[in-house]
């Protein structure tokens, strides 16, 4: 009797809620759950849990070759990393090294420079002076001439003079001096030695 009266009393329970959760669904202010293939809410999320749980641990190895890929990848983009930082410091040395190679064609040039104004000046200078020295001796050569020339113009003129002189000399004696005149003064000559 016992076991009657509690079940008794169980019913009674089960059909006060039953009765009170209806009412509450008709006054709005508590609805019944729903269900689905049996199960309810707090179970699903149960069974959801449990999913997971399998997925994590037997997904593990999915894991596992996801991690060794990035892994995998990782090391591929340190290595690129790597030869990335090589082919810099590679370039910093070329551009330092045509840096210094543009320096140093700089300090070339301008010694370049320097050495062709230097030649040039002395070119020049030796110009000047050659172009002076070839001036001197051509006028030297010119008052040379010139001096010849005189000289010549010179002889010339005392032939001419001593010709000219010799005939008026010729003309006066023929004119002053006849054959008396000669004897008289070879006489005069002889007498005198």
């Amino acid at each position: 009797m016992a076991n009657s009266s509690e079940t008794l009393f169980t019913t009674q329970d089960t059909e006060a809620e039953t009765h009170a959760s209806v009412a509450h669904h008709e006054g709005g202010e508590h609805a019944i759950e729903p269900t689905a293939f049996g199960l309810e809410a707090y179970q699903w999320v149960s069974v959801a849990m449990l999913v997971l749980l399998l997925i994590a641990f037997l997904g593990g190895k999915v894991h596992k070759s996801i991690g060794g890929g990035l892994d995998s990848r990782i090391a591929s983009i340190r290595e690129q990393l790597d030869e990335a930082k090589k082919l810099r410091a590679e370039a910093e040395a070329l551009r330092q090294e045509y840096a210094d190679k543009i320096a140093g064609a700089e300090k070339d040039a301008a010694a370049m420079l320097d050495h062709a104004r230097t030649e040039a000046s002395a070119i020049v200078e030796r110009a000047q002076a050659d172009t002076e020295a070839t001036i001197a001796r051509r006028q030297q050569m010119a008052e040379d001439k010139i001096a010849a020339a005189e000289r010549g113009a010179v002889e010339d003129l005392r032939a001419e003079a001593a010709s000219a002189a010799a005939l008026a000399a010729r003309g006066l004696i023929a004119e002053n001096y006849k054959a008396d005149a000669d004897r008289q003064k070879v006489d005069e000559a002889i007498a005198g030695l």
